[in-house]
């Protein structure tokens, strides 16, 4: 009770306060007519606060976000169930669904009472240009009477994730097939002495065909193993987004963070339904949800493009390169840099001496951050400097026109040296 007369509405403290003062006025000037009128003025708003605060609600609340991963720009749809569980039918329902300040104002409703046992069903649309994780809900519930005086409410605690990711741009096919992705005869050689997990040799077993036993291998590791010509070679990626926060400036949507999150991202997902396996790496290292994986190439594009939804700026002055010195790293290298310094020139040589890379390429998205003064070197000149070629991609720029560019150069620099490929954009 005490809680339905604190929730009383400015209605109802205007008819709790206009039936008092003609009470009072009613008895100062002996107008018995006027004390009923008062009287009943006062009850009313009383009466309604007894109704609601003895009457036991049990609402139970269904939230459905479809789907729950949605690129940038493109709407998702939430559907909320309400149920009323309880004996007692529910007054007026007002529903506002808390949604994060990005995807837009909190969607309301009125619902006009639901009955012991129905079901109420609302829906409605969220869109968000920022890419993010977020989190819908809680729900607000306010019930009213039917004279609007008094209003109760009720909050759920439930909550439902909804990952907003990158942005992509379809990019055209370039040449990287054969030697560049470490497939048929070129594949790198660690990958013969059965040390991956997708390894072409095994140990022997009783049975196997003699026909079948790789020489070589058994030579060099001391012991019979035969060929699993049945284990078809899957070629790899590597997608290196630097992200540190002194090589990008701006904020929000128009920051070159965002830019470079969208380069990788378009790259990733065009790599992957080339039939690459692809995994990320960011300044703090490798992602562990994007490892490489043995599945489905549409399967292998969600965590990638989850991974990129929560990339925020890092402060650490220099890239982890713990990943490098891991075993059989093979396949294509793509880097995309933002600003550089003279104290990256050591990463940019590993990237570029690393042996088992058939091929790296890297893009750069922009020359210039926050404070960088002319008489730092560009970031092109510092790839240029370790064996890269570079393009800049500023903003606005044209991501798919680099990517071709990109592809002609890397078959220029192949048709020179088909031993140690090296190419940018």
């Amino acid at each position: 009770m005490r809680e339905a007369l604190a929730s009383l509405t400015v209605r109802g403290r205007a008819f709790l306060a206009g039936g008092l003062m003609a009470v009072v006025c009613a008895i100062l000037l002996d107008q018995q007519g006027l004390v009923r009128v008062g009287g009943l003025v006062v009850a009313l708003p009383l009466l309604c606060a007894a109704f609601l605060g003895r009457s036991h609600f049990r609402l139970a609340l269904e939230r459905e976000v479809t789907p729950r991963l949605v690129a940038a720009g493109q709407p998702a749809r939430v559907t909320l169930t309400l149920t009323n569980e309880g004996r007692a039918p529910t007054g007026v329902l007002l529903l506002e669904d808390q949604v994060p300040y990005a995807l837009g104002a909190r969607p309301r409703f009125v619902l006009e009472g639901i009955a012991q046992g129905w079901r109420r069903q609302v829906t409605y649309q969220l869109r968000a240009d920022l890419r993010g994780h977020y989190e819908i809900g809680p729900m607000t519930i306010r019930i009213t009477d039917p004279f609007g005086l008094v209003e109760l409410g009720r909050t759920f605690h439930t909550s439902a994730p909804l990952t907003i990711t990158p942005r992509t741009v379809p990019l055209p096919d370039i040449g990287l097939g054969g030697a560049w992705t470490g497939s048929g005869d070129n594949r790198p050689r660690s990958f013969a002495t059965g040390s991956a997990e997708d390894v072409t040799v095994r140990e022997y077993r009783q049975g196997d065909d003699l026909r079948r036993v790789h020489w070589r291998s058994s030579a060099r590791l001391g012991e019979l193993m035969v060929r699993r010509e049945e284990q078809p070679w899957q070629s790899r990626a590597t997608v290196v987004l630097d992200n540190r926060d002194g090589s990008h400036r701006g904020k929000g949507a128009a920051s070159s963070l965002e830019e470079a999150v969208t380069a990788a991202a378009s790259i990733a997902v065009h790599l992957t339904r080339r039939g690459f396996m692809v995994r990320l790496v960011t300044a703090a290292g490798e992602e562990p949800t994007t490892a490489w994986h043995f599945r489905d190439p549409e399967a292998n594009t969600g965590p990638l493009l989850e991974a990129l939804a929560v990339v925020d700026l890092d402060r650490r002055p220099s890239m982890d390169t713990s990943w490098l010195g891991e075993a059989d790293q093979g396949g294509v290298l793509v880097m995309v840099s933002g600003a550089l310094t003279s104290h990256d020139r050591g990463f940019l040589n590993r990237l570029q001496h690393q042996g088992s890379a058939p091929m790296a390429i890297a893009l750069d998205v922009d020359a210039w951050a926050p404070g960088r003064t002319r008489t730092s070197p560009p970031a092109a000149a510092l790839l240029s400097a370790a064996g890269w070629r570079t393009a800049q991609l500023g903003p606005g720029g044209r991501l798919d026109a680099a990517w071709q560019e990109l592809g002609r150069a890397a078959v220029r620099t192949h048709g020179r040296d088909r031993r140690d490929v090296r190419a940018t954009p």
